[in-house]
């Protein structure tokens, strides 16, 4: 099969004291066949080579030319502050969400800041809340240049669709009372920059650090790249309005987006193609992170099994490269390795993963959040190292003790500078868990935040 020149197909073989505002709960160990509620226990490590091969990542850089053609083809690349300037989606502040969408937050602890999506955006079910991250993941300022600002990815949802597309809400938080977002489509430049086509990608993880945004790819990926690399600066403006993405007769359409960001590189994994129903093989990139208490920075990775299921979950990490902005550090081979550790957690449906250590280069906690899958279910968000021997987690009551996490939540982001973690909630399913069409659905959709500090209040 023929590829893309951007894209070639290269790959090398080769916590238990309780108190009555906040809960500790440490609870005995789970068993090994692990199931929503039961406890994971501590983490545990990898340590073989052949464990460290199969994430091993090669990387391919799309040709500096084609960027510039299609730059050149498209008109004037726009930036991140022309992007927010358009912006045409207002989200809803706390007084304006329904009481379904509010019943979608965490229990333990209370959200500090919480907003709802646009009407239609609230209850789509052709597409699905994922990821997020921040320009306080960009820059320890949290600023981009003038501007606060958070993305959340959203992937096509399977069940309704067929497409694969990806879609990133560019987010204007510079007024917390006025959040107001526009879509950006996420493209993959053809044929030496003279056409594009959409980026097929579930959009489970997003990082964004300095000026590169990095994003998980999906499971049927031709060239078995599990992450996608996109620059700030090359955000360009689509010229037609149609259904049709990439190059038409009288100009350029983006599926009626007005914005879309071509890829400049990827990352495949060097084994081949991931599995993402064994954890004993190449892991799907299911949610990433970024560490800044780490040394150096680091991308923090995980794979996802359903919650229903018992196999543990992969966590592991690569370093940025300070010398070559925004990308995954490489070895003298010029390949990306796991650097540290490879952990194993027996906590179950993993959506979002943080890492994070109270002192710079310390031993980090990871927060990990099992996303159960039941109509109006609150998810468990545990927090493992390898020395507690027990997950800590909220204390709550209802149905499984433990489940006080926002229901359905997807990838989470830590703002350094601020403390806030932030996340997304993904459900608009029908009474039955169905996804049967806008008219039944059940918009349980927000993006809010909690202080670290009070996840950890409510922990320890």
């Amino acid at each position: 099969m023929k590829t893309s020149e951007t894209f070639g197909n290269r790959l090398r073989l080769g916590v238990a004291a309780a108190f009555s505002a906040v809960a500790l709960v440490m609870v005995p160990t789970g068993p090994a066949q692990a199931a929503p509620g039961d406890n994971p226990g501590k983490l545990t490590t990898l340590t073989s080579s052949s464990e460290y091969a199969k994430l091993e990542l090669q990387e391919h850089r799309v040709p500096t030319s084609s960027l510039d053609n299609l730059a050149s083809e498209m008109g004037t690349a726009r930036g991140v502050d022309q992007v927010l300037a358009s912006a045409n989606h207002p989200m809803r502040n706390a007084a304006d969400c329904s009481s379904m969408e509010k019943s979608a937050l965490p229990l333990k602890p209370a959200a500090e800041s919480y907003y709802c999506w646009d009407s239609g955006d609230d209850k789509t079910q052709d597409w699905l809340p994922q990821s997020v991250t921040s320009s306080g993941d960009a820059d320890n300022d949290g600023m981009w240049g003038t501007n606060k600002v958070i993305l959340s990815g959203w992937g096509q949802n399977g069940s309704t669709t067929s497409d694969h597309m990806a879609r990133i809400a560019f987010i204007d938080a510079n007024d917390p009372g006025n959040f107001k977002y526009r879509w950006v489509l996420p493209v993959i430049p053809l044929n030496g920059g003279t056409d594009y086509r959409a980026l097929k990608s579930h959009i489970g993880g997003m990082v964004w650090y300095q000026d590169k945004l990095i994003v998980t790819s999906y499971e049927g990926d031709a060239d078995h790249n599990q992450l996608y690399i996109f620059d700030m600066s090359r955000i360009l403006q689509a010229t037609v309005n149609s259904s049709v993405v990439g190059k038409v007769s009288n100009g350029w359409s983006a599926d009626g987006y007005q914005y879309v960001m071509p890829a400049i590189g990827s990352y495949s994994l060097t084994g081949g193609g991931c599995v993402s129903s064994s954890d004993d093989s190449f892991p799907c990139f299911a949610s990433i992170s970024l560490d800044r208490s780490s040394v150096p920075d680091s991308l923090v990775a995980t794979e996802w099994f359903s919650s229903g299921g018992s196999q543990p979950a992969r966590i592991w990490r690569y370093n940025f490269d300070g010398n070559d902005p925004g990308y995954l550090a490489k070895d003298s081979n010029g390949y990306v390795e796991a650097d540290g550790k490879i952990y194993e957690t027996k906590a179950v449906g993993l959506q979002g993963v943080l890492s994070h250590s109270k002192t710079q280069g310390g031993t980090p906690d990871f927060y990990v959040d099992d996303a159960r899958g039941g109509v109006d279910q609150h998810g468990i968000l545990w927090r493992q190292n390898l020395t507690d021997t027990a997950g800590a987690a909220a204390n709550c009551g209802g149905d499984i003790t433990y489940a006080c996490w926002g229901m359905h939540t997807e990838g989470m982001s830590y703002w350094w500078n601020t403390g806030r973690l932030w996340t997304v909630t993904e459900w608009a399913a029908d009474i039955n868990a169905k996804w049967s069409g806008t008219d039944n659905a059940r918009p349980q959709r927000l993006l809010y935040s909690v202080p670290l500090s009070s996840v950890d209040s409510t922990l320890s």
